[in-house]
């Protein structure tokens, strides 16, 4: 699917019209001032998103000035709450979120949804995969669904999030679509990335449930070999690496990262922060951030956005419901 479709270039058009130069003009700023409103603490994927997004949108001098503000507590739920309650004066904040906004609503950890705010854009995401150990005797999905049918419980699937996160569902998935039954393989959840792989590496578990661009670089450090990516296509970052569908496994699924506005916005606003974002997209100052952080482009502005959350939302939910997580 082109992710980048006619919205975005219409957007671009608008923008170069606006700009009135050819190219991505850095004379004039598209915006005066950005604040983005970070749900966790320094350093995590939110940050990194954020930080990233706003730096590179100035440097590219697309946008005049950025401030950042880090609002944990919750599970990113003190964040929206002050998001939505401070709407009236809230025209020149974005908020960046993820997947977890999607899975947290599902379990009620927190009392919000995308529903509340307002979907400005999907921009970057990360694809999920299924890895093993360089020297496993796994070399092929085929070959670990294999062990799988031959193993039963003694085959493990480690990820770095407890049962029911979204390095089990996103297993689940897999399994699912290679036609076993989703709630029966053996899931361990370790509390954190570095825990889960440390359980890889020392054989406490067969494979591992890990975001793509995490598998690239451990792919590259001669740590492990991918099974598969949950990508549509293969993506150029990892050519060599095969994704699920090719392999006849539609397993599907990308961990977002987008931004929200203020309930309510002026649609004039809305679509202002949309140009922005996409002109933000074309410049090399992005692309050289996007590549440090391993992510994709998944260009999803608007209703586009909220049908992919709709999307989402549906399929994780089911299978939530079929593993008993709701």
């Amino acid at each position: 699917m082109n992710t980048f479709g006619w919205t975005r270039r219409a957007l671009l058009a608008a923008a170069t019209a606006t700009l009135a130069v050819s190219g991505v003009a850095k004379a004039q700023p598209m915006m005066e001032a950005v604040h983005f409103l970070i749900p966790g603490g320094a350093g995590g994927g939110w940050d990194g998103t954020a930080r990233g997004t706003g730096d590179a949108l100035v440097a590219a001098g697309l946008l005049g000035t950025v401030t950042y503000e880090n609002l944990s507590g919750g599970g990113g739920g003190v964040a929206i709450a002050s998001l939505i309650e401070n709407a009236a004066s809230s025209d020149g904040t974005l908020m960046v979120n993820s997947t977890p906004i999607v899975i947290r609503a599902l379990t009620g950890e927190i009392s919000q949804s995308f529903r509340d705010l307002t979907p400005v854009a999907g921009t970057v995401g990360d694809y999920a995969a299924l890895v093993v150990t360089a020297d496993s005797p796994i070399t092929t999905m085929e070959e670990a669904l294999a062990m799988y049918r031959a193993d039963g419980i003694g085959f493990a699937i480690g990820g770095g999030s407890v049962p029911g996160g979204m390095d089990h569902l996103v297993a689940a998935i897999v399994m699912q679509a290679a036609g076993e039954d989703p709630t029966a393989f053996n899931y361990v959840g370790y509390d954190a990335g570095g825990e889960a792989m440390a359980g890889l590496l020392s054989g406490e578990i067969d494979a591992l449930s890990t975001g793509f661009s995490e598998a690239i670089a451990l792919s590259a450090q001669g740590v492990v070999r991918i099974l598969g990516v949950t990508a549509p296509e293969r993506v150029p970052a990892s050519a060599d690496t095969p994704t699920f569908v090719e392999q006849g496994i539609d397993a599907q699924f990308v961990n977002w990262r987008g931004f929200f506005a203020a309930p309510g916005m002026d649609a004039a606003k809305v679509e202002a922060y949309q140009a922005l974002l996409a002109a933000m997209l074309e410049t090399p100052e992005w692309e050289a951030t996007r590549a440090s952080m391993g992510l994709v482009n998944i260009w999803r502005p608007g209703a586009e956005f909220t049908e992919f959350l709709e999307a989402q939302e549906t399929q994780l939910g089911d299978l939530m419901r079929q593993l008993g997580f709701l």
